[in-house]
């Protein structure tokens, strides 16, 4: 039996309405070509190693590029990850990925767009944010250099909050500033207080335990090799092309 993965003639036709429309002459086979793009994220391969079943390894990378810089992989995300979201509850977290040394070794163009990679414990990283509804679903994801707060990815994560009544994280949001924001949108916060609080925090335990599932999420997004290490120079390309187009095939 191949080890090669196939997209299913279900999947393709989940996916299909989020294809861009075809000028000119009709584009090569959208099964064969997508199906070899996971495959090499999911193996964390290099372009040119992608076995000859997809075809020219040209042709997987052309498509990969054109598509993200299209917005279509983003595209995909809201439509496909989040389409049938229990939107009721929300959680948000954020995990470390590791920066590859050609991600790293370039230093960024004046003026150009910054690289999104810091050091912290571990070496060159990111943070990877999420927002998932309450079956860990991605409703979004941003990248943060590693050295970056969790504060500062929780500010950043406020404004792409969908409308909800509860919010589950983890007690390293727990700030005064934080609740107030989220009590002026009407969103109840279910967070342990942190540690140094003088008097305890209540929440609800019981729904506290199911935030493990944003936690899965990440796992199984670490699953996929060019993600869980990033080779990318360029953050867009990272955020766009590789995320994007993992986190529909996740169920």
């Amino acid at each position: 039996m191949s080890d090669l993965y196939w997209l299913t003639g279900e999947q393709i036709e989940r996916l299909r309405p989020h294809f861009p429309k075809s000028h000119g002459r009709p584009r090569v086979d959208d099964r064969r070509v997508l199906s070899g793009i996971i495959f090499v994220n999911r193996n964390g391969l290099r372009w040119h190693d992608a076995p000859a079943a997809y075809g020219p390894h040209k042709t997987l990378y052309n498509r990969w590029k054109r598509w993200s810089a299209a917005g279509v992989f983003i595209r995909m995300l809201p439509g496909l990850s989040a389409g049938n979201a229990e939107r009721r509850t929300v959680m948000i977290d954020a995990t470390y990925l590791k920066a590859h040394r050609t991600a790293s070794s370039l230093r960024p163009q004046k003026g150009g767009l910054e690289r999104l990679i810091g050091r912290a414990k571990g070496g060159m990283n990111i943070q990877l944010h999420g927002v998932t509804d309450a079956n860990g679903r991605p409703f979004s994801l941003f990248m943060t250099a590693g050295q970056v707060s969790a504060y500062t990815g929780a500010a950043a994560l406020l404004d792409s909050l969908p409308r909800a009544q509860w919010l589950l994280d983890d007690r390293g949001d727990d700030a005064d500033w934080f609740r107030e924001a989220l009590q002026a949108k009407d969103i109840t916060l279910c967070i342990p207080g942190r540690k140094s609080r003088t008097e305890a925090v209540r929440y609800d335990k019981r729904r506290y335990k199911s935030r493990n599932r944003i936690e899965i999420l990440f796992g199984r997004l670490k699953d996929w090799r060019r993600v869980a290490t990033r080779y990318d120079r360029w953050p867009t390309v990272f955020l766009w092309a590789h995320l994007k187009v993992c986190s529909p095939y996740l169920d």
